[in-house]
């Protein structure tokens, strides 16, 4: 993640997001895109790519934050969302919907600096772990493909576990791929043989 230079708020309340603005251009944010509202959140935040997005919706709606929810899916970045009160229920479909901070409380913006320290810090945390988390799927999925292809290959040449293996190491040293890519191959000439 790029330094937090330029950053998004979002909020109808123009005494909110200049508290917003103020923590944030102290907490050394060069440029602020404002959104004054929800509708069409997705494509403004897309137009405008920032580093981390603060939204402030005081007393949140359902509605609102659905579509707050539904951005943060769609659009991998830290986001803040700061709200006046809460309910148990809110703050966990902000963790599931991927919210890097939840703040409730008064808005101060001393507060702001803190607030986007850890809404960043947390997003850096939670993409490490979910790289770690796709690279260890896609790890295992190539052992089980590397297992099935050694399996045919040892019905196919009567060859033991470690000779299929060496087969399909050699094979893939010799064409200069992968031991998967090569074990995918052999998994869809089967298919074709059957």
């Amino acid at each position: 993640m790029r330094a937090t230079r330029h950053i998004a708020i979002v909020g109808a309340n123009p005494a909110h997001t200049a508290i917003l603005e103020d923590g944030a251009r102290e907490a050394g944010v060069e440029k602020i895109f404002h959104v004054s509202g929800i509708e069409n959140l997705p494509a403004h935040i897309r137009a405008v790519d920032p580093d981390a997005i603060l939204i402030d919706l005081a007393t949140p709606q359902r509605a609102a934050l659905e579509q707050v929810f539904e951005m943060s899916r769609t659009i991998r970045r830290p986001i803040a969302l700061f709200v006046e009160t809460s309910d148990s229920e809110t703050v966990q479909a902000s963790v599931d919907a991927g919210i890097s901070a939840f703040v409730v409380g008064e808005l101060r913006k001393e507060r702001v600096r803190h607030v986007l320290d850890l809404c960043v810090s947390r997003f850096n945390a939670t993409a490490k772990l979910q790289a770690e988390l796709a690279r260890a799927k896609a790890a295992l999925d190539e052992r089980k493909v590397i297992d099935r292809a050694k399996g045919l290959l040892m019905t196919a040449k009567c060859l033991t576990e470690d000779q299929a293996y060496a087969l399909m190491r050699s094979t893939a040293m010799n064409e200069n791929k992968k031991i998967a890519d090569i074990a995918q191959s052999i998994m869809t000439a089967s298919q074709l043989l059957k």
